[in-house]
């Protein structure tokens, strides 16, 4: 499982942090970090954050 980030869309706005934040963090600088390896124990929360996207700039690859 790998987390794939289109940063040319993503405008950091932090949906995906509010939703798995121990996976997704917002710099002060508005720069998205992943911070933690996708398990399958973080998966329904990264799923959740995948859709949460309202520029649709993350996915979830097997």
């Amino acid at each position: 499982m790998r987390i794939v980030v289109d940063f040319d869309l993503c405008e950091a706005n932090g949906m995906c942090e509010a939703v798995a934040p121990d996976v997704f963090e917002i710099d002060e600088d508005d720069n998205l970090h992943i911070i933690a390896e996708p398990t399958p124990e973080l998966r329904d929360s990264i799923e959740q954050a995948v859709q949460s996207c309202p520029k649709a700039a993350l996915s979830l690859e097997d």
